[in-house]
C-alpha cells in the first residue's frame, strides 16, 4: 500500500518557504527519542536541513520530555533553527498520552490557526492521579473537547494499544499517524525507509506504523484488547485434577444470575491466582451465601462478588514478593525502560518492613500475643524498621523474594490472614444485617469495602476510614435516606488522604442524628 502526503508548508513574510516546526511530548518508555530520530532522518534523507533538541521532563510523571524538530529545504543556505518550541508557533504537535495533549494546549503550543495535533487517547496516570484515595482520573472528555477547539486539526486514536497489538511501542504507531495525517511533504516510502535504518525491531515497528497510518486516515482498527478478546482461549494445560477443579468452579459460576457471572468470573480468577483452587471455592461459597438472601436484579450479589474478591486477595508480604518475581513484571519493566535485547537491566527493590508486617507472618495465636506486647513490638521495630535495597535481578535477591513469594501454603495460618478474614466476616455480617429493612443501604455498605486497599501504612489508613464510615452509617441507619448518607460518607472518605472531608461529613451527621 503506497500513499503520498499532500502538504502546503507554512510561509513566512515575503512568500519564502518557511520552517516546519514539530514538537513531541513523551515520557520514559514511549520511545520519544526514537521517534525524534526517525523524523530527523526522514527530513535529511529528503533534502531538508533539520535540527532536533530535547529537554528532559521531571521524573515520576510530573512532566514529559519535550522533543523539538525544525526542518526546512536545504536549498539556499543553512537556516537558523530555534532550540525550543514557542507558544503559538508550532505546526505539528505530537503527544504520546492524552493528558500531555492537555498540557500542550495549556502551554499554548496548540493553536487553531496552524497546529495539527496528533495524540494518543490512552492514559498513563500521573502521580497526582494515583495519590487520590478514590477515583483520581482526570477527565479525558474535557481534554478532547479542548483539543477540538484549540487545534486546527486533531488526529486521535489509541496508538498505544495499536502498537502493543503489533508487538511494538507507541513511537512506531505515532510515526505512522504522522505519515497518515499528511502534514509532512514526504512520501510514505520515505517514512518506512527511516524505520528500516533502525536495525532492530524493524518488522514490529513497520506493523505498528501501518496501524497508526490507517488510524490517522480514519480507518477503524481493532484495539489490542479487542483483538485479544476475539481470539479463542488456548487449551488449558496442567495436572488433570487441577483442571477438573477449575472447571467445576466455572460450572458453579454458570449457575449464578446472569448479571453476577462476569464479576464472579473475574473474582474467582483473582483469588485463585492469589492462593489456590480451594480458596476459589471458598470465595464462591461466600457469593452463594449472599445470593441466598438476595433478590432480582441481584445488585447486592454483584457488588459482593467484586469486593469479596478484593478482601480475600489482600496485599501481604507474600503477595508483594510473588508479584516482584514474576516474569511478566521484568518484561514490563524492560519495556518501560526501553531495554533492548542483550542489554543488562538492574532492578533495585526498596523495602521498608514494619514490625506489624513481620509479626503478621507468624502463626495466628502466636502473632496475636506478640502484637499485644508493646515491648516486643518495639524491639522488632528497632531491629527491622529501616529502609533496605534489594537487587531482584541478582541471584541472591531474586531467590530471597522467590522463597518468600512461595509461602502461599503458610499464608492461611498467619495472623494477617486471621485478621483479614475476621474483618471480611464482620463487614458482610454488618451489610446483611441491614438487608431486611433497607436493601439499598446493604448494597452501599458492601461498596464501602473499596476503602480498604493497599499495603502497610496505606492499608492501615484505609481500615481507619472504613471503621469511621461504618460508625457514621450506624448513626443514620434508621432514616429513609440512610443509603444516600452511606454513599456520601464513602465518597467523603475518598476525597483526601488526611480524612478531613470525612470528618466534616460525620460532624454533619452528629449534628442531627
Amino acid at each position: 500500500m503506497t500513499a503520498h502526503s499532500t502538504f502546503s508548508p507554512h510561509r513566512d513574510d515575503g512568500g519564502a518557504t518557511g520552517v516546519i516546526k514539530l514538537a513531541l511530548l513523551a515520557v520514559g518508555g514511549q520511545g520519544g527519542g526514537v521517534l525524534t530520530g526517525w523524523i530527523e532522518e526522514l527530513a535529511r534523507a529528503n533534502g531538508y536541513a533539520a535540527q532536533a533538541t530535547s529537554v528532559a521532563g521531571v521524573a515520576q510523571r510530573t512532566g514529559a520530555t519535550v522533543y523539538y524538530v525544525e526542518m526546512a529545504p536545504a536549498a539556499g543556505g543553512v537556516p537558523v533553527f530555534s532550540l525550543m518550541p514557542s507558544a503559538g508557533d508550532v505546526d505539528i504537535m505530537i503527544t504520546a498520552e492524552l493528558m500531555e495533549a492537555g498540557r500542550a494546549i495549556m502551554r499554548g503550543f496548540v493553536t487553531p490557526d496552524r497546529t495539527t495535533l496528533i495524540t494518543s487517547t490512552h492514559r498513563a496516570l500521573a502521580v497526582s492521579e494515583k495519590m487520590v484515595p478514590g477515583d483520581g482520573f482526570a477527565n479525558s472528555d474535557e481534554v478532547m473537547a479542548a483539543a477540538e477547539v484549540a487545534a486546527q486539526r486533531v488526529v486521535a486514536a489509541d496508538f498505544d494499544a495499536l502498537a502493543i497489538g503489533a508487538g511494538s511501542v507507541i513511537s512506531a504507531s505515532l510515526f505512522g499517524a504522522l505519515c497518515g495525517a499528511g502534514v509532512l511533504p514526504f512520501p510514505r516510502e520515505a517514512f518506512e525507509t527511516a524505520i528500516s535504518k533502525g536495525g532492530k525491531g524493524i518488522e514490529a515497528s513497520l506493523r505498528a506504523f501501518e496501524l497508526g497510518y490507517r488510524a490517522a486516515r480514519g480507518e477503524v482498527i481493532a484495539s489490542a484488547a479487542a483483538a485479544k478478546a476475539a481470539r479463542p482461549a488456548a487449551d488449558m494445560k496442567g495436572p488433570g485434577k487441577l483442571i477438573a477443579a477449575w472447571q467445576a468452579l466455572q460450572a458453579r459460576i454458570d449457575r449464578l444470575p446472569e448479571t453476577v457471572i462476569p464479576m464472579a468470573r473475574a473474582g474467582v480468577q483473582k483469588v485463585v491466582d492469589f492462593q489456590d483452587i480451594a480458596y476459589g471455592a471458598q470465595y464462591l461459597e461466600r457469593i452463594e451465601a449472599v445470593l441466598a438472601k438476595d433478590r432480582a436484579p441481584y445488585d447486592l450479589t454483584r457488588e459482593a462478588a467484586k469486593y469479596i474478591a478484593s478482601a480475600m486477595a489482600y496485599d501481604d508480604i507474600i503477595r508483594v514478593a510473588d508479584q516482584k518475581t514474576r516474569a511478566a513484571r521484568m518484561v514490563q519493566i524492560g519495556r518501560e525502560m526501553g531495554a533492548r535485547a542483550g542489554q543488562v537491566m538492574q532492578v533495585t527493590e526498596f523495602l521498608h518492613p514494619r514490625a506489624e508486617e513481620l509479626v503478621s507472618l507468624l502463626p495466628a495465636r502466636m502473632g496475636a500475643r506478640w502484637a499485644a506486647n508493646p515491648a516486643r513490638m518495639a524491639l522488632i521495630d528497632r531491629l527491622f524498621n529501616k529502609g533496605r535495597r534489594l537487587r531482584s535481578d541478582s541471584l541472591r535477591g531474586f531467590v530471597m523474594l522467590h522463597i518468600l513469594g512461595g509461602l502461599k501454603g503458610w499464608r492461611l495460618r498467619t495472623l494477617r490472614h486471621a485478621d483479614e478474614m475476621a474483618h471480611l466476616n464482620g463487614w458482610l455480617e454488618t451489610a446483611l444485617g441491614y438487608l431486611p429493612t433497607n436493601y439499598d443501604l446493604a448494597v452501599e455498605v458492601i461498596r464501602c469495602r473499596r476503602l480498604v486497599k493497599g499495603y502497610s501504612d496505606t492499608h492501615a489508613r484505609g481500615l481507619s476510614k472504613f471503621d469511621q464510615v461504618l460508625a457514621g452509617i450506624a448513626l443514620v441507619a434508621g432514616r429513609e435516606d440512610a443509603a444516600d448518607w452511606a454513599r456520601r460518607l464513602r465518597e467523603a472518605a475518598l476525597q483526601d488522604e488526611e480524612g478531613k472531608a470525612l470528618e466534616g461529613a460525620i460532624q454533619t451527621i452528629r449534628s442531627f442524628a
